[in-house]
């Protein structure tokens, strides 16, 4: 099998302990004192000391870091939508996953539109932090840009959400194309909340609106409390 399947565990799990220790991170830095100068009050003397606990470089390097690791959740979901639309990878079915294909592009361009926002993210991973610029009379004279890492990384996160989106688009449709053919009980609740949503593709249409009804499901939780139903908890 192709790495895209059979390293999923390795590729997702690294990506979760990426964002196991941004959230880490980030709580320790909500919970620090973050300002400057700082006040201590001891015994009834109180001393201020000018410091630089403002300095954003933790929260920084942390956005850099999460940005890496769902740039790669959609890298390896976009090579999981190519097996599923290539019908020399995707084991007998359809060009595209349409069933009459010619007539229909089926999902040809929702794979180039997850291709795209995957390049896009891989502009977008570039790291804020290892850049800085002076002001203030160069008293500043090494700044984080840690909300242009949070900036890219909360754009990288949305991309991950379309492209994914799509990804279970595809597999839903490479399901119903394999019926009688039933998957797992996990797989088949998914497939099942999909379906309150959006019907097979059976022909053309404007899969835009598919595309963000399934993402508000990712989004929202509802396809994994749908699977934790069926098999139980998922973490």
């Amino acid at each position: 099998d192709p790495y895209s399947l059979r390293c999923m565990p390795q590729v997702h799990g690294a990506s979760r302990d990426v964002l196991t220790h941004v959230a880490q991170l980030v709580e320790i830095e909500c919970n620090a004192a973050t300002d400057n100068p700082l006040a201590f009050y001891d015994d009834g003397a109180l001393e201020i000391i000018s410091g630089g606990n403002f300095h954003g470089q933790p929260v920084a390097m942390a956005s850099d870091y999460m940005g890496l690791g769902l740039a790669e959740l959609a890298n390896i979901s976009e090579r999981r939508i190519e097996q599923l639309v290539n019908p020399s990878l995707s084991s007998g079915l359809p060009p595209f996953l349409a069933p009459a294909s010619g007539l229909n592009s089926g999902f040809m361009i929702a794979q180039v539109t997850a291709a795209a926002l995957v390049s896009e993210n891989k502009c977008l991973v570039h790291p804020a932090s290892a850049d800085s610029i002076p002001s203030s009379a160069n008293r500043e004279d090494h700044v984080s840009m840690g909300t242009i890492a949070a900036r890219q990384a909360r754009k990288i996160a949305g991309h991950l959400e379309i492209v994914l989106a799509i990804e279970f688009l595809c597999a839903a449709q490479g399901l119903h194309l394999r019926r009688p053919l039933r998957a797992n009980p996990g797989i088949e609740a998914a497939v099942s909340v999909i379906r309150t949503q959006v019907e097979p593709l059976d022909e053309d249409r404007i899969l835009h609106h598919d595309i963000e009804a399934v993402r508000v499901l990712l989004h929202d939780g509802a396809i994994v409390h749908a699977v934790e139903d069926a098999v139980g908890p998922l973490a």
